[in-house]
C-alpha cells in the first residue's frame, strides 16, 4: 500500500511517498530555516505563503523520486493538527484536491502521532522487537509531552509542559548567547568546545511528569547578562568559553529532565521499550544519556526523520488504515489538537 503524506504544519513544506507504512520510497523537504532566520523565530503568515509556494513542487518532485505515477497511490495523508492554522491549511487543501481529482481516500494524522510513527521507518519495528506498551517522548519546538503508547491508536498522555516547550527554550537560549537559527543544533555546537564547568538548575516539578523550561531560560539569561554578554552592543566583547560552557550546562539540564522523567513514567507504567520523537530528538546529548540509561529497547529516529517530514505521516496514516475509513471533503484544520483527543473536542480549541 502506498501512501502520499503530506506535512506543513509549521516551516517545512514536506511530502513523502512510503510502502506499507514503513518503507520510504521518497521523502522530500522545502526547508524555510534560511528565509526565518533573519527574524530570529517563525513568522506564521511568511511560512503560509512559502508553503503555497513550495506545495506542489514539492509533491510532484516526491512522486518523482519514488518512481511511480500519480495512479500508483493507495491514499493521501496530511497534518490536520497541532500547528500553524495558515501553514495546515496549506497541506490539507492540497491533500483533499489531490486525493478528489484522483478518487482517493484522505487521511487527516495528527502531528505529533506522525512523531511516534518515525519509529517504524529505519528497519525497526517497536511492536515487534519490543511490544506494547511503550513510553513516547515526544519533543519538539512546540511539544514536550510524555505519552504512554498502549496499542496503535490508543495513547494516554501522562505529562507536558508548562510552560516553554524543549525546542523553544533552545531557541531563546541561543538567541540571548547570540548563536543564530534555529536553536538546538546552534547550542549543540557551541556546546562541543565545552569542559563542563557552569551548572544550570533543573525543574523536578515533584509528583508530576510534567516538564517547565521557563526556569532554566531565565537563569541562562542572568548569567548571560552577569557577564556582560546580553544584551548586545557593538562595545561587547564576547567570551566565547562561557558561551560554550553555558550552552553545554543549558543543554544538560533540559536532557537531564526530560530522559529522567521518561525513564520513571517507563518503569511506573511497565512499559517494554522508549520511543524518542520530535526535533529535540535529533539532540547529541539527549540521544547519549537515553543509550547509556535505558534499559529497555530505545528507538530513536535518525536526526532527517525527528524534524518535520511526510514520511511520519503517511507511516501513521498507514497505521490508522485498518480502523479508520478516512476523512470527508470537510475535514477541517485543528491547530490545538493533541494526542487521543477527538474531533468535537478539537473543534472547540480552534
Amino acid at each position: 500500500m502506498k501512501i502520499l503524506g503530506i506535512e506543513t504544519s509549521c516551516d517545512e513544506t514536506a511530502v513523502s511517498v512510503v510502502e506499507d507504512g514503513c518503507y520510504i520510497l521518497s521523502n522530500v523537504i522545502a526547508s524555510q530555516v534560511e528565509l526565518h532566520a533573519r527574524y530570529g523565530g517563525i513568522v506564521p503568515e511568511v511560512a503560509s505563503r512559502q508553503h503555497i509556494l513550495e506545495i506542489i513542487p514539492t509533491i510532484q518532485s516526491a512522486i518523482g523520486q519514488a518512481g511511480i505515477g500519480f495512479d500508483s497511490l493507495d491514499a493521501v495523508a496530511v497534518t490536520k493538527g497541532p500547528g500553524l492554522a495558515g501553514a495546515l491549511l496549506v497541506g490539507v487543501n492540497a491533500a483533499k484536491a489531490m486525493a478528489f481529482a484522483r478518487d482517493l481516500p484522505l487521511i487527516g494524522v495528527n502531528h505529533l502521532e506522525g512523531h511516534i510513527y518515525a519509529n517504524w521507518l529505519e528497519g525497526r519495528d517497536p511492536e515487534v522487537e519490543a511490544g506494547f506498551p511503550l513510553m513516547c517522548l515526544i519533543t519538539s519546538g512546540g511539544h514536550t509531552d510524555l505519552v504512554l503508547m498502549s496499542g496503535h491508536g490508543s495513547y494516554r498522555l501522562l505529562g507536558r509542559t508548562r510552560d516553554d516547550a524543549a525546542g523553544e527554550a533552545f531557541d531563546k537560549a541561543a538567541r540571548v548567547l547570540g548563536l543564530g537559527y534555529p536553536g538546538g543544533p546552534a547550542v549543540q555546537h557551541a556546546a562541543e568546545y565545552a569542559k563542563g564547568t557552569e551548572i544550570l538548575p533543573r525543574a523536578w516539578l515533584r509528583g508530576t511528569l510534567d516538564f517547565s523550561f521557563s526556569g532554566i531560560k531565565t537563569a541562562l539569561l542572568n548569567k548571560a547578562k552577569s557577564k556582560g554578554i546580553y544584551p548586545r552592543t557593538e562595545d561587547t566583547v564576547i567570551d566565547q568559553e562561557f558561551v560554550a560552557e553555558i550552552a553545554y550546562a543549558f543543554q544538560l539540564s533540559v536532557a537531564d529532565v526530560m530522559v529522567t522523567k521518561a525513564l520513571r513514567a517507563s518503569k511506573e507504567y511497565r512499559c517494554k521499550g522508549m520511543l524518542l520523537g520530535g526535533g529535540v530528538a535529533a539532540n547529541s546529548m539527549l540521544r547519549r544519556l537515553f543509550e547509556e540509561k535505558t534499559e529497555t529497547p530505545l528507538f530513536i529516529p535518525s536526526p532527517r526523520l525527528c524534524t518535520d517530514n511526510g514520511a511520519m505521516i503517511a507511516a501513521s496514516a498507514y497505521f490508522m488504515w485498518n480502523s479508520y475509513d478516512g476523512d470527508g471533503w470537510d475535514m477541517d484544520v485543528y491547530p490545538s489538537l493533541k494526542l487521543g483527543m477527538d474531533i468535537e473536542t478539537a473543534q472547540e480549541s480552534n
